[in-house]
């Protein structure tokens, strides 16, 4: 064999075992990136049913206020009316 034959097979070996390594590393990352795109949908949907009953809780408040300014309103009516 020529020395420019065992260079060339020397070189693609070395290249071959290198796209093999990129590779599996690659596969790796796409791995964690999966495993933090589910943490990061469970956190955003926590995050829509905290909201979901805050807001339920905001407007059960917005509907007692609602109902002490009509009670109040009645009471305050009915003492004009006297």
């Amino acid at each position: 064999m020529e020395p420019s034959q065992i260079v060339i097979v020397i070189v693609s070996i070395t290249l071959t075992l290198l796209i093999v390594v990129l590779s599996i590393q690659v596969w790796f990352i796409l791995k964690e990136i999966r495993i933090s795109m589910q943490k990061v949908n469970k956190m955003l949907e926590d995050a829509g049913k905290v909201t979901g009953t805050v807001s339920e809780g905001v407007g059960g408040m917005a509907s007692l206020v609602s109902g002490l300014k009509a009670g109040l309103s009645f009471f305050s009516s009915m003492r004009h009316k006297e």
